[in-house]
């Protein structure tokens, strides 16, 4: 009974650590996305925040925005709780857009929580911000963050992805700006500059099914654990004497 205890046991665990890695690499980095993402167009660019630290909070989050491809005009939504600043630039070339000759442009924008208002464990945020005229070519945009902890650490997510290798262990938000509409306008910080893949599953489907599994280790171990408890309880026959 001892033996099949234990080969249970290592089994559902082997399976529960599985799952953690699995929604781990799915969920655990600082992503940007806008279903709307169009070149010469506006667009609503949410940024999501997961909180990795099991004993701190996250009370600060800084997006850095792109220098090379300015955006022109930005807008910060407000987030209750937290309290937003833009910071500005000059640029070393005006560029023309909309009308307008731009001189400066928001190149940074930082979220800072009010007290007990920060990102707990195993929580996670939103930030989102409208951004525009998108480069008229098709690309991508990159988006270092750092993201600040209330016992002082920071993690900082500015490491960029390369097609063909491994993902890096704090790769930098990036959109993917593309001429079609639809699903693929849709992009994740966790995918490289060019827009990886992730084989048409999402993460939630995948720890999803990962549950069910865990879940039907877990009852064929409880099977197990009962039919070895009925074996070892079970009353022998007693013996019959010599005639």
């Amino acid at each position: 009974m001892i033996i099949r205890l234990r080969r249970a046991a290592l089994v559902v665990g082997v399976v529960a650590a599985v799952l953690a890695l699995g929604s781990g690499s799915a969920a655990a980095h600082v992503s940007v996305n806008a279903p709307n993402a169009a070149p010469g167009g506006f667009a609503g660019l949410t940024f999501r925040v997961p909180n990795e630290s099991g004993t701190a909070e996250t009370t600060s989050l800084q997006v850095q925005l792109p220098t090379d491809t300015p955006l022109a005009f930005i807008s910060v939504k407000a987030a209750p709780g937290w309290t937003a600043k833009a910071s500005t630039s000059q640029l070393d070339t005006p560029i023309e857009t909309e009308g307008s000759t731009i001189t400066e442009v928001v190149s940074e924008v930082t979220w800072t929580a009010d007290a007990g208002n920060g990102i707990g464990s195993g929580q996670y945020q939103t930030f989102s911000i409208s951004a525009g005229p998108l480069p008229e070519t098709v690309g991508s945009l990159t988006f270092p963050v750092l993201q600040g902890y209330s016992d002082g650490t920071t993690v900082a997510w500015i490491e960029p992805s390369v097609e063909g290798q491994p993902e890096p262990e704090h790769p930098a938000p990036v959109l993917g700006v593309t001429t079609s509409s639809g699903p693929g306008t849709d992009s994740s910080s966790t995918a490289s500059a060019a827009g990886s893949s992730d084989g048409g599953i999402s993460g939630l489907t995948v720890t999803a099914l990962m549950v069910g599994i865990v879940g039907l280790l877990a009852g064929i171990a409880g099977v197990a654990l009962a039919a070895s408890s009925t074996g070892a309880t079970a009353p022998r026959k007693p013996a019959t004497a010599d005639a």
